[in-house]
């Protein structure tokens, strides 16, 4: 669970990075999605790194889900009797909404590689064939910024508590110090990666970036 997370926001990272060329205009931006088609040629096929990261990702993925289905799996066996009165005093909102964040976040995934990269569906019903102008007229759609802003929200709580969640695993967290750098990492990283995503959609909203 900790390594493929690990994976995960490493390529969030890289992915909001590359969003993020929205800002520099349409060619800058369609410059940088046709090179990542080409990224290693000729020492790779067209597309060759693209697909290497889609195994990767695709292994990581269902490491995560697997692991997710184990865990849960062994903490209804450590507990087969419910909590007459449960109360949730030292939890936090991100660590008790993990589960049906990461439901939300997979679901999410799905509809944003048919918009984008698998199918390319246009919501607006204008052309798909221009990685541009297919994310901002996306994104000029109210309830589409609204969707994606939602699942922003999802990532951002499931990061912060999986962040933390990782560095114990790796054992990170043996000192109190260490212990409060690992929290502060999960915000970090929560807010940095949520809050960089989030971006595009609401400057494309609001008329900041445009076709």
């Amino acid at each position: 669970m900790a390594v493929s997370g690990l994976v995960f926001i490493g390529y969030l990272l890289a992915h909001m990075y590359g969003n993020l060329k929205v800002f520099a205009g349409h060619d800058a931006f369609n410059a940088y999605a046709h090179h990542l088609r080409e990224i290693g040629y000729p020492l790779l096929p067209h597309e060759g790194l693209l697909w290497i990261m889609r195994v990767v990702l695709i292994v990581a993925l269902v490491a995560h889900v697997w692991s997710a289905v184990v865990l849960t799996g062994r903490a209804r066996k450590a507990r087969s009797a419910k909590y007459t009165v449960k109360k949730n005093l030292a939890s936090s909102l991100s660590s008790r909404t993990m589960r049906w964040g990461g439901l939300t976040i997979l679901v999410f995934l799905i509809w944003h590689l048919l918009n984008f990269t698998i199918v390319k569906v246009n919501p607006s019903g204008g052309p798909t064939n221009d990685p541009y102008n297919l994310l901002v007229e996306s994104f000029e759609l109210w309830w589409m910024t609204l969707i994606y802003l939602l699942a922003m929200v999802a990532l951002g709580m499931h990061l912060h508590h999986g962040t933390w969640s990782a560095m114990q695993t790796l054992g990170f967290t043996n000192s109190a110090r260490s212990r409060t750098n690992a929290k502060r990492a999960g915000w970090i990283v929560a807010i940095v990666i949520a809050g960089g995503f989030s971006l595009v959609p609401l400057s494309v909203l609001f008329g900041i970036v445009t076709k």
